[in-house]
């Protein structure tokens, strides 16, 4: 789950991370408002769940609250790489003498959490990776031990010459551990961590996600989700009980298993296609699965083809046809749909679908190949 800046800093204030004063408003009016009381220049930021913000114009300076209004009204309305902008925080300035990055994610291939600093703070990770990854130090931790005191210190001295700058942002760091622990959090990110002419170090940005699977203990996190209209087919995927990634392809994609479903993917490029999604309908064989499966998918209007591969274990293949001729009679879909299921009540499910002229393929390479062959015609 993503959350905005505004909810961001909020929690890194209950961990003890010092972020600026900020607050998050709807309107320019409101953003006048917020400025007004804060009574020094303020920052008029963009709140949605994409990076780049600053270079689409979706963050601006303000000397007083007066200009707070006028940019927020720019920015409010503003599409930023296809999400539209309909919030703002509206914080204080801070004047920056230095700044670097500081990160945590999951390193899976090692099983630890890893922190990672670069004296590059302000611009894109990613690009640094990309360009120049020695500037990035790593530091794994090990889970059950934590992140010990001198640990932090020596990952913040490989930033900072400074030692009074350095010792506040091991400190920093150990209290960003904490957070992306106990919060359960897939990213914890601080870009960039400020040094103000005064020698204070504090988080000037704050970026979340958190692993939809550990909602069940945050109950107070679940009222931070914001549904931005690109991710609705997530969302509602999450609440039919589906596993749904959107990705950049034309073959949409239903399959019951993960593992099915990346076998499945992996065959549409061996091919020579593109996958339009990850998606998988689990174990059960509730119908109705298969017509919001139909349903999220047709929404993506790269979609030049459907692919169903369903291996009836718990499964059953004759609900899944009975789903898919559901799912055709109530959306009647313009793009061509190949089918393939075997296994439990196979043969029932291939008559249900030979009533609807929707043909069975008998081989998953044959199915892939076929969905293909659809996608560049259509």
């Amino acid at each position: 789950m993503k959350i905005h800046e505004y909810q961001a800093k909020e929690i890194f204030a209950t961990f003890g991370i010092p972020v600026p004063k900020g607050k998050m408003a709807t309107t320019a009016e409101e953003a006048r408002n917020i400025a007004a009381d804060y009574g020094r220049p303020v920052m008029v930021k963009a709140q949605v769940h994409v990076g780049g913000r600053g270079k689409a114009g979706g963050i601006k300076y303000c000397n007083n609250a007066d200009e707070a209004f006028a940019n927020a009204e720019k920015i409010l309305g503003m599409d930023i790489k296809g999400l539209t902008v309909r919030r703002v925080l509206v914080t204080e300035a801070s004047d920056i003498a230095h700044e670097v990055y500081c990160g945590i994610i999951i390193d899976r291939a090692a099983k630890k959490p890893v922190i990672m600093v670069s004296a590059e703070g302000g611009i894109d990770i990613e690009e640094v990776a990309a360009k120049t990854p020695e500037k990035i130090h790593k530091l794994h931790v090990d889970p059950i031990l934590g992140i010990q005191g001198y640990q932090a210190r020596e990952l913040a001295y490989k930033v900072y010459s400074d030692p009074n700058t350095a010792n506040q942002a091991a400190k920093i760091i150990q209290k960003l551990y904490r957070c992306f622990m106990e919060s359960d959090c897939t990213l914890a990110e601080i870009n960039p961590l400020v040094t103000t002419p005064s020698g204070e170090v504090i988080a000037l940005d704050a970026k979340i996600n958190i692993d939809d699977n550990s909602l069940y203990r945050h109950k107070d996190f679940e009222g931070l989700r914001d549904v931005a209209p690109a991710e609705e087919s997530e969302n509602e995927a999450r609440e039919a009980g589906l596993s749904f990634v959107g990705l950049h392809g034309n073959i949409g994609c239903v399959v019951n298993g993960a593992g099915l479903a990346m076998a499945t993917m992996d065959l549409v490029k061996h091919y020579g296609g593109e996958p339009a999604n990850f998606l998988d309908i689990g174990g059960s064989s509730n119908p109705d699965k298969v017509v919001t499966a139909m349903r999220i998918i047709l929404r993506d209007p790269n979609v030049k083809a459907i692919l169903f591969n369903i291996f009836g274990g718990i499964t059953r293949c004759d609900d899944v046809a009975h789903g898919i001729v559901k799912a055709v009679a109530e959306f009647k879909p313009q793009v061509p749909i190949v089918v393939r299921l075997t296994g439990t009540n196979e043969e029932e499910a291939r008559v249900i679908l030979a009533q609807s002229h929707l043909p069975a393929a008998d081989t998953m390479d044959g199915v892939v190949m076929k969905a293909i062959e659809l996608a560049k015609v259509a």
